[in-house]
């Protein structure tokens, strides 16, 4: 799964080569957000040339109908599409947000509508911090989601005992109510210290052996998974397309992860 963060501040020349790069390497899945940027506008030409031909999901992060309606026809006018696969409603990562998305006049009766007009097929909701499972949870009680999109990666799931307990529940409610797994953040090293030094708000593992082994572990631990987003860092792609084609086994991928120095939540 593209993770489009990746083109909110590149040229049209990086997002063209790197839309490429994925196309060629089997990946048919875009994700981006009204909130990621430039990246909708330069996606724009490469959707249009191939809209028959990949699963294209975007996100909203307001909180009201109205303004989810507007952010939404502005998507379409950008993405240069007349229907998105996949409308989600965005970093949604405690109750009080989830709350809002719900209240009276809230985005989730823009989603509901967009879905009923035929304009998107599917629905979601998407959130961050180690809450995202308490919420993604709660999310699924109060509405029928066709997806949520949610972190989890090794250190989360093996170093907070709290973090695994919630995904647990969760992976077990979205295989009962067949509702798409697509997570995030499976390369997440740590937070930075000093200067960023790649497009990525998290410091991401950089090794191919690292990154290899990080994919292997999240796709092995969890097959239910019906996609993984790549990194918001258009240099990373091409290590995450060839460590998904030569996946470590789960062992090997579980070892390799416990010998890593400095591995640390993201989430501060």
């Amino acid at each position: 799964m593209y993770g489009a963060a990746a083109l909110g501040d590149v040229t049209q020349e990086t997002a063209d080569a790197s839309l490429e790069q994925a196309l060629a390497g089997g990946i048919n899945h875009l994700d981006t957000a009204a909130s990621y940027g430039d990246a909708e506008l330069r996606m724009g030409p490469t959707v249009e040339r191939v809209r028959d031909q990949v699963f294209l999901a975007t996100k909203s992060t307001e909180r009201k109908a109205e303004d989810a309606w507007r952010e939404l026809n502005r998507s379409l006018e950008l993405l240069h599409t007349d229907h998105i696969d996949l409308w989600q409603i965005h970093a949604v990562c405690d109750m009080g947000e989830l709350d809002k998305v719900f209240a009276p006049g809230g985005a989730i009766e823009a989603f509901v509508r967009a879905k009923e007009e035929g304009i998107v097929s599917w629905v979601g909701i998407t959130g961050h911090t180690e809450a995202a499972p308490v919420v993604h949870a709660e999310a699924l009680r109060r509405h029928d989601f066709d997806s949520i999109l949610t972190p989890v990666n090794y250190h989360l799931y093996t170093a907070d005992d709290t973090f695994r307990a919630n995904f647990d529940v969760l992976y077990g409610m979205v295989q009962d109510r067949d509702v798409a797994l697509r997570t995030i953040k499976a390369i997440a090293r740590k937070p930075w210290v000093g200067d960023r030094q790649l497009a990525t708000w998290y410091e991401p593992f950089t090794s191919p052996e690292d990154i290899r082994a990080a994919i292997s572990w999240v796709l092995g631990t969890f097959p239910y998974i019906a996609g993984l987003a790549t990194a918001g860092e258009t240099t990373l792609l091409g290590k995450a397309i060839a460590a998904e084609a030569n996946r470590m086994d789960l062992a090997e991928a579980s070892a390799h992860l416990t010998l890593v120095d400095d591995y640390a939540t993201i989430f501060v």
